[in-house]
């Protein structure tokens, strides 16, 4: 279970940023809500080597139509 460690008010600036102090973390995923409420999660990236071997065996198969529905 995680705990709240800190607490602060914050803006977001004319560019629709907002800083972040001390996070430990560099990448997060953002869940803004239709009340305004904007949720952060953090993520950590990994490197091609370390994808696993399922995610590899369905991008052989459909890298076609993933490559398509990036577009």
């Amino acid at each position: 279970m995680s705990y709240e460690v800190t607490q602060y008010d914050a803006r977001i600036d004319s560019k629709k940023r907002i800083t972040l102090r001390g996070a430990k973390t560099e990448y997060f995923h953002v869940a803004e809500h239709d009340d305004g409420t904007i949720v952060l999660s953090p993520r950590t990236l990994v490197h091609p080597n370390q994808v696993s071997e399922a995610y590899k065996e369905i991008r052989s198969k459909h890298g076609d139509s993933l490559d398509k529905l990036a577009e």
